[in-house]
């Protein structure tokens, strides 16, 4: 691929989905497009690129974007954001009066963190009272939510991060695959939504998971998506990052909390957006 020819694809990117592109990593750009173009019957990914200018094929055009962003995920991932909402801020919560939490994945790919948020909010059930748990898991590729929908894995991603006792506890084996217990697939809906466009008017949220997200972003961006997201949390809610994220320096709507990394609250003196 030309330098030109991947200016065009990482523009794209930029415009409608906020993710920047490395265009130095030619491989990982040409590896991600080569199914698409095959699918789409092209015989280089020139040909695939002189479509999206030509055609300017919505559906053609999502499918390159929704390729060019990261789907990192799987069980559990970093663990310790996990041990800190069982152990900080699930409790919190239940001293505030919740009787019921609403939750919110952004960027939850094939729905891994949901799913184990779900798990772990099975596990500490009747700790902190009668606690209900209402998840939502959002993500721009339809692809990868299909996928979560679906609630089946494979060897390799079951055995990422998710403990054996909570594997044969939550998913049975069917074939050469792991099928997700109807329980936990219940208490998660999935849903396409775009960071960018699409954020308002689906809180307010206790609890917010967007680890590894904004990093994608340009720092404009970022800010602009964290602002988003403050003014869809509860005052009195709780802001997840990615633990080499940081979300006090791209919006000053959020604090950290002390000796919690990763973990944020909205700053009372700030006025979120509307």
């Amino acid at each position: 691929m030309t330098p030109g020819e991947i200016s065009v694809l990482a523009d794209l990117a930029r415009r409608r989905s906020g993710v920047v592109v490395d265009t130095d990593k030619t491989y990982i750009i040409e590896s991600r497009l080569l199914p698409i173009a095959r699918r789409q019957g092209f015989t280089s990914l020139s040909e695939l690129v002189s479509d999206l200018q030509q055609r300017k094929d919505e559906t053609l055009i999502w499918a390159t974007v929704e390729a060019l962003s990261s789907t990192e995920t799987q069980f559990f991932r970093d663990r310790t954001p996990f041990k800190q909402i069982a152990a900080e801020v699930l409790p919190a919560l239940a001293r505030k009066g919740r009787g019921s939490i609403k939750a919110w994945c952004a960027g939850c790919s094939t729905g891994q963190e949901p799913y184990s948020l779900a798990m772990l909010a099975e596990e500490e059930r009747g700790k902190h009272g009668p606690m209900g748990v209402e998840i939502i898991g959002t993500d721009l590729s339809e692809r990868c939510l299909e996928k979560g929908m679906a609630g089946v894995y494979t060897q390799f991603e079951v055995q990422r991060g998710l403990p054996s006792r909570l594997l044969i506890k939550y998913f049975d084996k069917v074939d050469d695959h792991w099928v997700l217990s109807p329980r936990i697939r219940q208490a998660v809906r999935l849903q396409r939504k775009n960071l960018i466009t699409e954020v308002q008017g689906a809180g307010p949220f206790d609890l917010v998971l967007c680890r590894n997200v904004v990093s994608a972003f340009d720092p404009s961006t970022a800010r602009a998506v964290l602002e988003q997201i403050a003014a869809e949390l509860a005052p009195d809610g709780y802001l997840m990052m990615g633990a080499y994220e940081t979300a006090a320096h791209h919006a000053p709507a959020f604090r950290p909390v002390p000796g919690l990394r990763g973990l944020y609250i909205r700053d009372p003196n700030h006025r979120a957006v509307a």
